[in-house]
């Protein structure tokens, strides 16, 4: 056993003998040397169950136990309730040895809990940045008490919060707590996907004054049953390939990126692998997910809520036309917590066998016991997400399982040549072979002008200070490290129109507090919360809390939510409240949203993928069919070797082959060229192609003018940004912030020249 053992406190030493446990694991012995021997921030990057809860809790709760805190000792971040209530489950023989107590804090958790934390503020406080943000405004005299004896804080799944406001709102925080205590409490960071380390390390360093150290360990070689599928919409007919046996041993590894012999199996798919394929009546792929998931422990992905809605419904009437129990739950964000945590709680029950269908909100480190394949319906948006989603399976010995289903329309003989090429096929491809040629997942994104973020933390400042002078609030503010990128007079001009429009109130003696617009708008709970919320209506059937809703039907019309259909009895306009009862059927439902970013180099590696004659051993038949359909296409009409692809008439198609930034910008600049070339009916789709019109020039003149503005040092992305009439509003503040500040945020954080990108 290493030496870090005997630092370790009895509780735990005896926790480890208990499970049989002969030697810890890398990460765990030089987690525990760093927290022991430095006085160093930690960030643990591993991927999914290799134990970074346990390596950085060893050390921490045993410095705890040593040396008890006189408030709370330990403050737990995390971006999801499920990810609070479920953290420290695998530990709670551990925690209950110790006595050191946990406080779970959030807006499902009752108040008679809270109140019992706040009397006695001592042990580990679990909370999402929100009921922090709160804390902060409505106890702003009672942090010094709460928090003096603070000395770690710990940061979890770190990827989805580094460059986001979300993200930088728990570095204000942190600062700001630091400031009213005296002390800086040393942060650990943890996550699975860490595409640059040291850009994640700068992050969680800031304003701390202390360094952060990301051990590296040996890495295991990974070995996953991966494999994908494409199906037509509505198609009639039989699938190409068994879905009792949807996927083949591959072992994504930069050496080789070639399948390994698998190990021995001894499961059901070897037994059925070569019994005949069965006819698929109803929606091919939907058929072929139920067969993936049949009497199995699954998890099934979508990247939408609307998707997973649509799922579980049709895999529920694929259960009833056949005759089969319907095993299926249901989670996203919009459904109530008690539908959430009884899906969550079937995932653990290992004597349940049960497929869950969900959206991000069960991607994160959540312990969901012995999954047995995941399913993932279209590509993943980004590496990280699809490393975060196939981690869910495999968790106890056997190898991580997942199948990729594929979807499109059967093209028609006029559809347009670019509605012919299989983008989401494409991009699953490039996503798996950047992991397994360079494990490449994407660097953090720094935000340089958060200003929305800075509007919402000079409100919450201002409303836990009281009065301020000018002076005080903007050092304040602007000593806040996501802020260190904004220039006093930007800020000066956010403040002047924060006081032109009242959000801000200057006093008789000079200085500011909360004006009427500002108390408005920070009067309810949604204020805490940095990103976009929608004013939702809550559905009721009977005594029964179903989830959330953007829009209320009339009376006697219908609507899906949680995997059913619901007929409206009555809608509460004042209470935002629907009355329902369940109908038989199934229906669609959508809620407002984006798709996020995706990485230059996921479309280039696409653009690589048509390129290639390469054949995947991970993709199914239907699949590669589909995929060397494709890659003929591309031949035949030079998609791949030309940027301005002719389709008929005055009708073109760009293809960039770039990420959501730097397509943006190509966008930006094309539509600034429209009197020059006569350009009209410019339309994209998300970042793959761009249509239009253009009645003056050639396609080669377009292109060489994009290419020579790009290249130009005088190129201007800030006066790109002024060339459109639209002000550029993403962030949830950013309809109070002057549009002169926006244009230069948008330039600056949501532009990107390709050709000065490395």
């Amino acid at each position: 056993m290493s030496d870090v053992f005997s630092k370790f406190a009895p509780f735990i030493q005896e926790y480890i003998y208990k499970h049989g446990w002969t030697e810890l694991k890398a990460i765990q012995t030089e987690a525990a040397r760093i927290i022991f021997e430095t006085d160093s921030n930690l960030l643990l990057t591993t991927p999914t169950a290799s134990g970074k809860t346990e390596a950085a809790f060893f050390p921490i709760l045993s410095e705890l136990y040593l040396n008890p805190s006189e408030s709370f000792g330990v403050i737990y971040i995390a971006p999801l309730k499920s990810l609070i209530n479920d953290q420290f489950s695998r530990m709670d023989e551990l925690l209950e040895e110790s006595g050191i107590p946990v406080c779970h804090w959030h807006g499902d958790v009752a108040v008679s809990h809270k109140n019992r934390a706040l009397k006695t503020p001592r042990g580990i406080l679990q909370i999402t940045p929100e009921s922090l943000e709160s804390m902060l405004i409505n106890r702003s005299n009672d942090i010094v008490r709460l928090f003096s004896g603070l000395r770690f804080a710990v940061i979890d799944e770190l990827h989805t919060l580094t460059g986001s406001d979300r993200g930088n709102q728990i570095i204000c925080q942190l600062s700001r707590i630091s400031r009213l205590i005296g002390s800086s409490p040393r942060r650990v960071g943890l996550s699975a996907t860490v595409g640059d380390v040291r850009s994640a390390c700068e992050w969680l360093s800031a304003g701390s004054g202390r360094e952060t150290i990301c051990p590296e360990v040996p890495r295991q070689k990974l070995l996953w049953r991966l494999g994908a599928e494409h199906f037509y919409i509505g198609s009639d007919g039989i699938a190409n390939s068994a879905p009792s046996a949807p996927a083949e041993y591959f072992t994504p590894e930069p050496e080789t990126g070639e399948k390994t012999p698998p190990p021995q199996n001894t499961s059901k798919d070897a037994e059925t692998k070569n019994k005949p394929v069965k006819e698929l009546r109803l929606d091919p792929g939907y058929e072929y997910i139920y067969d993936c998931v049949k009497g199995k422990k699954c998890l099934v992905f979508s990247n939408s809520r609307e998707e997973t809605e649509y799922i579980t419904a049709t895999l529920r009437q694929i259960a009833s036309k056949r005759g089969e129990p319907d095993i299926f739950s249901i989670h996203h964000g919009n459904l109530s917590a008690a539908i959430r945590e009884e899906a969550e709680l079937d995932l653990k029950n290992d004597d349940i066998i049960n497929t869950t269908c969900a959206t991000v909100t069960l991607e994160l480190g959540i312990d969901i016991g012995k999954l047995e394949r995941v399913i993932q319906v279209e590509a993943p948006n980004s590496v990280s997400s699809l490393l975060q989603r196939i981690g869910r399976s495999g968790r106890r010995g056997s190898p991580p399982e997942m199948m990729i289903v594929y979807r499109e329309e059967r093209p028609l003989p006029d559809t347009p040549l670019p509605q012919l090429i299989p983008w989401q096929l494409l991009q699953g491809t490039a996503i798996i072979q950047l992991y397994a040629e360079e494990r490449f997942i994407e660097p953090p994104i720094r935000k340089k002008m958060p200003l929305s973020l800075m509007f919402h933390q000079t409100l919450s400042i201002l409303l836990a200070s009281g009065e301020l002078t000018p002076a005080q609030l903007a050092g304040r503010v602007m000593g806040l490290p996501p802020f260190s990128g904004v220039d006093r007079e930007t800020y000066r001009s956010l403040l002047v129109s924060m006081i032109n429009n009242d959000f801000i109130e200057r006093t008789d003696e000079g200085g500011l507090i909360v004006g009427l617009s500002g108390e408005r708008l920070t009067s309810g709970f949604k204020f805490y919360a940095v990103f976009k919320d929608s004013e939702d209506y809550t559905v009721r059937s009977g005594s029964d809390e179903i989830g959330t809703i953007t829009s209320p039907p009339p009376a006697g019309d219908r609507f899906a939510l949680a995997g059913r259909v619901w007929e409206v009895e009555e809608v509460d306009i004042k209470g935002k409240l629907v009355f329902v009862r369940p109908v038989e059927g199934k229906m669609e439902i959508s809620w407002p949203g984006d798709f996020g970013e995706i990485h230059t180099k996921i479309l280039k590696r696409m653009l690589k993928v048509l390129c290639e004659d390469t054949v995947y051993p991970y993709l199914k038949p239907n699949a590669r069919k589909r995929l060397e359909e494709a890659r003929a296409i591309a031949r035949r009409t030079g998609v791949t070797e030309k940027p301005i692809v002719h389709l008929g008439g005055y009708t073109y198609a760009l293809f960039p082959w770039l990420g959501t930034r730097s397509f943006r910008t190509v966008r930006k600049l094309l539509s600034s060229l429209k009197e020059r070339f006569a350009l009209s009916a410019i339309d994209y789709e998300r970042c793959y192609y761009i249509t239009f019109r253009m009645e003056k020039g050639t396609p080669e003149q377009l292109w060489d003018t994009i290419l020579s503005s790009l290249r130009s040092e005088s190129f201007d992305l800030y006066a790109l940004s002024c060339a459109s009439i639209d002000t550029p509003v993403f962030d949830k503040f950013d309809e109070y912030i002057p549009a002169e500040l926006l244009r230069r945020a948008y330039a600056c954080d949501r532009l990107e020249n390709p050709c000065s990108v490395k």
